[in-house]
């Protein structure tokens, strides 16, 4: 706790409320990185190739129907105004328990076509197992919206960090006990009510009343087309998982996976923080222009000089620490785990561009894009998958290189661009 005050004093010392946020979020993926290195270790040299495919079969079986549940309900309750708050808060309430029990049921559906598609019926108790999940989230997500409305990150960074390091742990023990796959699946349902207790501790709204179904529409409408992005998001991002393990099969998508988390692990975790931390700072300035200007590019400048460095730096550093580290039978992943490292470079500038449109209610620009992103990336994945995974890798690599610098330039121009001319009576 002494740590942890003294790096709360270090951050509200930092003047940049983007980098205070980035520096809470930032910290806690390094804590979970260190954490979840020591499991990886553990898992690459307990689990088989086969292990690891099952689990990447498993874990983006849950992560497709988890989408469902970044549907922008909380991202309207982050937007709206002050007035409108308690009502819409009650309205999502209830509306998040009606999604996520249908997402409950729609997993444990859809474990046994995943394993008849496998040809592997090792996958249904454990998909089964993970929609369990899903049934605790209701009970704190308007908490989480709020308290990403006040700019409360450091709450959510503990706690990401809590859970975090708690199911690495646990993965570590249960590795070494000889739980074989189960050993990635049994923490994800040890570490869910870490959440709802962190969440509900830190704000306390409360639900007023009983059922209600005022308000459902507004809060669909609004964010369908944020769901259209996260559904196509998650799409690409599971994408070369489910096509390796199709055409390659489970062994080789073992290794794909196993390159894909440790070269992406820390990076990810990093772009995702650009999304929480940056979209409520951009909603509280969009009324000034100059502002909202300023704490736009100077995410920018953070990003470039302080996730940059550490992808190209992780990907450098590949070839080395793979077999020293992980084992010598995971060198054949080394130059897949490059590619896909380098490939992180430009997504969170275009995180950064997708969040920029949201603040400026043009969800639908994201939407449209993100539509014309995936279907470029899915043929360059069936392309590459003809050269095996390290033609995939490559694929990746060449798709976010080539095409996301294009959208972050174009939603900049067009974003400040209409803000401009907007502006520009009120001026004269």
């Amino acid at each position: 706790m002494n740590a942890f005050s003294s790096l709360s004093l270090k951050f509200k010392s930092i003047n940049n409320p983007f980098a205070q946020d980035m520096g809470w979020l930032g910290s806690s993926q390094v804590i979970n990185r260190f954490t979840r290195l020591a499991a990886t270790v553990v898992l690459a040299r307990c689990l088989n190739r086969h292990d690891y495919g099952l689990a990447a079969i498993i874990m983006t079986t849950n992560e497709l129907v988890r989408v469902f549940a970044r549907n922008g309900i909380g991202t309207r309750l982050i937007q709206v105004s002050e007035d409108r708050l308690e009502s819409l808060c009650q309205s999502a309430y209830w509306l998040n328990w009606a999604l996520f029990s249908a997402l409950f049921v729609l997993q444990s559906i859809v474990a046994f076509p995943i394993a008849w598609f496998y040809h592997d019926n090792q996958l249904i108790l454990p998909i089964f197992a993970l929609a369990a999940t899903l049934l605790a989230m209701p009970l704190a997500v308007v908490q989480n919206s709020l308290l990403q409305r006040q700019g409360k990150i450091w709450v959510i960074a503990l706690s990401d960090t809590l859970q975090v390091t708690t199911e690495n742990l646990s993965s570590l023990g249960f590795a070494l006990a000889g739980f074989g796959v189960w050993a990635i699946v049994l923490p994800r349902l040890i570490v869910s009510p870490i959440w709802v207790v962190m969440m509900l501790k830190h704000h306390p709204w409360r639900p007023k009343g009983g059922f209600t179904t005022v308000g459902w529409r507004e809060l669909l409408n609004f964010g369908r087309s944020i769901l259209g992005v996260e559904l196509l998001n998650t799409l690409r991002f599971n994408l070369d998982y489910l096509l390796v393990g199709r055409f390659l099969g489970v062994d080789a998508l073992g290794v794909y996976f196993f390159a894909f988390n440790a070269g992406l692990g820390l990076s990810m975790g990093l772009i995702t923080s650009v999304k929480v931390a940056l979209l409520p700072r951009l909603c509280q300035a969009r009324s000034q222009l100059d502002q909202f200007r300023h704490i736009y590019f100077k995410s920018l400048k953070t990003i470039t000089w302080v996730f940059v460095p550490i992808v190209l730096l992780q990907a450098s550093l590949a070839p080395f620490y793979v077999p020293l580290v992980f084992g010598k039978e995971w060198t054949a992943a080394v130059p897949i785990l490059v590619l896909v490292c380098l490939s992180a470079i430009p997504r969170p500038f275009a995180d950064a561009a997708s969040q920029l449109l949201l603040a400026v209610d043009r969800p639908g620009l994201d939407l449209a894009w993100n539509v014309i992103f995936t279907g470029l990336f899915t043929g360059s994945i069936l392309i590459g998958v003809q050269n095996q995974s390290l033609g995939v890798a490559t694929a990746v690599l060449l798709s976010h290189s080539i095409l996301l610098p294009l959208f972050t330039i174009w939603a900049t121009r067009f974003v400040f661009r209409r803000l401009a001319i907007a502006q520009a009576p009120s001026r004269s």
